[in-house]
């Protein structure tokens, strides 16, 4: 398989360009493409290898998407399971070839430490290789670069405590009980993954929607695409701090299956309320199950009600959308330290930006970037792509990081 893109460029070439994107995954591959169209001339800078995100997963890690929605401009997924779910290896080797098929002028293993605007125009760039100038930016890093923690400072000593970007298999954990504090879609396949293992698995939960794999035969996304739930925009969302609410719990193992709280308590995983921290020798959790239960159940009728008037609009047969069975959401609101070596931190990532460039009605109350189409309001040149519910629901997914690519670029290609 090609282990580089085509054209991995120098120093000078960096030094040269006007025009940099930085990160090399679907957000920064698929602006490289539309701007390569348009015939703006840049470079991309990627702290690792193409696809580095991807490589970090663990071994198991596969897709909850399908393999159809890897559609990115120029290069959609053209393999023979379009209806499969890739591992985390074959992905990587899909945006290696994605990244030679478009001819991606990527500099790979420059890590951006900081971005300063300066005063007349353009942007100064301090890197693992120096420092770099251009007059136009665009950060296709993802809007979750800092892991969310929440009471870390209070576990005791002795505990072996990773983020989920950490965990690799179940045998590179010490033994004893582990405690995965979160519970979207990666919590919830790491606490699955861990209880065939034979370890004794606790999942703190939080508030998360789900739905079923497949409803009315087809996969949910094949649904998520067509009845509207992919193309909710940023502006119709109740209040900023949805951009936080996790993804469908489902996952794409062993052909795609069922995941969420009521297939992990059938397995006999023991789910909790939220941590809230530890105290005298024990973790504490707080008496909230019932409620994140509840809060993914009205969530999954949302979306059986948009894909029920779907199906009726279109003449499709209209699927069923039964009524969630009971749930019985005692849970103890403290465990024993003692019970666990390992604590996986798996309740998501929180913005970073301003770690980068502290500039002043750049970024929201949350971290997120303010900007009109991905170009900053209060940043001349400075542009995001990637980050979700950057435009809509689907901006930072496979199936819709390409529309925001082409609407990013035309921005860019403007400014001249």
């Amino acid at each position: 398989m090609p282990s580089a893109p085509a054209h991995r460029v120098d120093s000078e070439a960096v030094e040269a360009a006007n025009v940099l994107v930085v990160g090399a995954g679907q957000a920064g591959l698929a602006l490289s493409h539309e701007l390569s169209a348009r015939g703006v001339e840049h470079l991309v800078l990627e702290r690792g290898r193409v696809g580095q995100s991807w490589r970090d997963r663990w071994d198991s890690f596969c897709l909850v998407t399908p393999n159809w929605s890897m559609q990115l401009p120029g290069g959609a997924y053209d393999g023979p399971d379009p209806d499969g779910y890739l591992p985390r290896d074959e992905i990587v080797e899909f945006f290696e070839r994605y990244a030679v098929r478009i001819r991606a002028p990527v500099r790979d293993g420059m890590t951006v430490t900081s971005i300063i605007s300066e005063p007349s125009g353009g942007f100064r760039l301090s890197t693992t290789d120096g420092e770099v100038h251009a007059g136009r930016v665009a950060l296709a890093t993802g809007a979750y670069q800092r892991p969310h923690r929440p009471f870390a400072e209070t576990l005791p000593p002795g505990l072996h405590v990773i983020d989920v970007s950490d965990y690799r298999r179940p045998d590179g954990l010490p033994a004893g009980g582990i405690l995965i504090i979160g519970s979207g879609q990666s919590g919830l396949q790491i606490a699955e993954e861990l209880h065939h293992a034979g370890r004794d698995v606790v999942l703190s939960c939080g508030r998360a929607p789900w739905a079923p794999r497949r409803i009315g035969g087809r996969d949910l996304v094949w649904w998520a695409a067509r009845n509207g739930f992919f193309e909710v925009p940023a502006g119709a969302l109740p209040n900023p701090a949805e951009r936080l609410t996790a993804n469908l719990q489902n996952s794409g193992r062993d052909g795609g299956h069922d995941l969420n709280y009521r297939t992990l308590k059938a397995l006999n995983v023991a789910l909790v309320g939220r941590f809230i921290g530890a105290a005298d020798a024990d973790l504490r959790f707080g008496d909230d199950l019932a409620a994140s239960v509840a809060f993914g159940d009205q969530r999954y009728r949302t979306f059986m009600g948009l894909t029920q008037r779907y199906a009726a609009e279109q003449g499709l047969e209209v699927p069923d959308a039964p009524e969630p069975p009971a749930f019985d959401a005692s849970a103890p609101e403290r465990l024993p330290a003692s019970r666990f070596s390992t604590v996986i931190y798996a309740g998501g990532f929180r913005p970073a930006y301003r770690d980068w460039l502290p500039i002043d009605g750049a970024f929201d109350d949350l971290g997120f970037p303010i900007h009109v189409d991905g170009e900053s309001v209060a940043v001349p040149g400075l542009h995001f792509i990637g980050v979700h519910f950057l435009r809509k629901r689907k901006s930072s997914l496979l199936i819709g990081v390409g529309e925001d690519a082409a609407v990013v670029a035309d921005r860019m290609a403007q400014a001249g």
